[in-house]
């Protein structure tokens, strides 16, 4: 068990709701429209959930390499900065994590066809990209971007296609507020890093902003994603049900006060970690209106 507690520790666990949670709308939409199919939930879920997991460990090599995680940062230690995991050895897992999702690709794109494998190539791509390569898109403020696509549009739209190769407006509609709130957890990570990020010289949006800018750019993602839901809902564009996810802005209000106005580590760490359950209820309660 210790010897798999680095590994347990690199795939980031608090942070795979990131991906579980627009998945789990996509797969609630296709229930509610008479398309759903259990492998198709099955095989996108645990898909999604291992790129998410290759990409936590890709980005603890890379951020290693380049020098992001070192002593003074904040937050969980890192296995490889920390030397609990050899940079060969984590790549070697990065290779085996995306060969175990390429292959629950090629079985949803029996289903759904061709695109199915677009999608998973771009994602694959996009997460070793991030901060890994020549010249990351993390570190000249680009993450936010890839993360609203990926995570929000492309993981809901794709979550809902593979069961019918279909994708209906619904589907584009609702990637938007799931997009914002995990744009959202990415924003709370580099608000708290944001002074080990810019001596390393990665430009994430919170070092390039300033810290205060990021804080607000939080506020405007988290209030920008349950006002989108409340119009989409009131308009009749997506599921009326949908509308429970709006249930989840209450929670929403304490969180986003102590990213405005926290500074210490293990405040923000929490709020980090909270920002995450978050994004997770959202998703739950919009995909439960979507079935229903």
């Amino acid at each position: 068990m210790s010897a798999l507690r680095p590994w347990v520790s690199a795939a980031r666990p608090a942070t795979l709701w990131a991906s579980a949670a627009p998945v789990a709308v996509g797969n609630g939409l296709a229930w509610g429209e008479g398309a759903f199919r259990w492998d198709a939930c099955l095989v996108a879920m645990t898909a999604a959930l291992l790129i998410n997991i290759g990409a936590n460990f890709a980005n603890d090599a890379s951020d290693a390499r380049r020098g992001a995680d070192g002593p003074a940062r904040i937050g969980p230690t890192r296995a490889v900065a920390s030397g609990l995991i050899s940079p060969r050895a984590m790549w070697a897992a990065v290779a085996v994590v995306f060969g175990l999702a390429a292959a629950g690709g090629a079985y949803l794109a029996v289903i759904a066809g061709w695109p199915v494998l677009a999608i998973g190539a771009a994602s694959l791509a996009a997460a070793l990209g991030y901060t890994g390569g020549p010249r990351p898109y993390g570190y000249i403020g680009l993450g936010e971007a890839a993360v609203f696509i990926f995570f929000g549009l492309a993981a809901t739209v794709g979550s809902r296609f593979v069961h019918d190769a279909t994708a209906p407006s619904a589907a584009w509609l609702l990637a938007l507020p799931m997009g914002l709130t995990v744009t959202a957890i990415l924003v709370a990570n580099n608000v708290r890093d944001v002074d080990t990020d810019r001596a390393a010289g990665k430009h994430t949006l919170a070092v390039v902003l300033g810290r205060q800018g990021g804080r607000y750019l939080y506020a405007a993602l988290m209030a920008g994603a349950f006002a989108a839901l409340a119009l989409e809902g009131a308009l009749g564009a997506v599921p009326r049900f949908c509308l429970l996810g709006l249930l989840a802005a209450p929670f929403a209000v304490p969180v986003a006060a102590a990213i405005l106005r926290d500074t210490e580590g293990p405040a923000l760490i929490r709020a980090l970690r909270a920002t995450a359950r978050l994004h997770a209820l959202f998703g739950c309660l919009i995909a439960l209106g979507a079935a229903l």
